[in-house]
Order: structure tokens, then sequence, then C-alpha cells
């Protein structure tokens, strides 16, 4: 993260494209809480950034939104709020814009297979034992 935008993976959003806004926090903290706009918004919307467009579109599908929103009001500087809403925003980015390993398909080991026929078998015994016993007239 630098003060000139976010960066996230192989990307980086320049400040331009961030809304920022400040409020008041409220709680406890008397006036400063009161009267200081330490609280923060950050608004990056995907759909109309700079970023490739299979990024974007990969993004919006993986959060279901075309833009994302974080806030922090932990702490009474609005510096660290700041910081921790753009820490938050890109830990958002890199989790929405990770792929999912591809499976690679595996076959079960003869082993196992006769092992479950086994296993099978023996459950159908068991289930059998306890019928009624036929009478054989």
């Amino acid at each position: 993260m630098s003060k000139d935008g976010i960066k996230f993976g192989q990307w980086s959003i320049p400040p331009s494209e961030l809304e920022e806004s400040f409020d008041t926090s409220g709680g406890p903290g008397g006036q400063h809480a009161n009267r200081n706009k330490t609280a923060v918004t950050i608004r990056f919307d995907i759909a109309h950034s700079s970023l490739p467009e299979s990024v974007r579109d990969n993004l919006i599908r993986h959060l279901g939104k075309s833009a994302i929103e974080t806030h922090s009001s932990e702490s009474r500087s609005q510096w660290r709020n700041r910081a921790t809403a753009r820490h938050r925003l890109t830990a958002i980015l890199e989790d929405a814009s990770r792929t999912a390993k591809a499976r690679r398909r595996t076959r079960p080991s003869r082993a196992s297979k006769d092992k479950r026929l086994h296993e099978k078998r023996r459950k159908s015994e068991i289930k059998e034992q306890r019928k009624r016993p036929t009478t054989g007239d």
C-alpha cells in the first residue's frame, strides 16, 4: 500500500478511483470523538475502474457487486483509520482475485475399491442376520 493508491497482486488502483469520506466516529471519547472526523469510509467502484476488463469481471463475479465499501473507526487517529480501511480493501481485493486451483482427477486405488466392496458385503451380511428366519416348509 502506498500514498498513491492501493496495490494488490500485480495491479494497482490510482487514488483518483478511491472515494474517501470522513465522519465523527461516535461512541466513547468525549469531545474528541464528537468533534473530529476520524472515522473513514473508502468506496471503490470496480465497474468503472482502470483495471483490465477480465480482472474487473472476475472481481464483480466473486464479490457479487460492482462496488466495495470499507469502514474503519477503531482508532482516534484519522490517519490510522484510513490505513486500516485501505488494508481491509486490499485484503478483500486480494481474496476475490485469487483463482481456485484446478482439481486433478484421480482414480481410486484397487485396494480402496476392494476395501469398499468388502465393507459393503459385511454390512449386507449384518443386515441379513437381522431378518426373521424363514421356515423352509
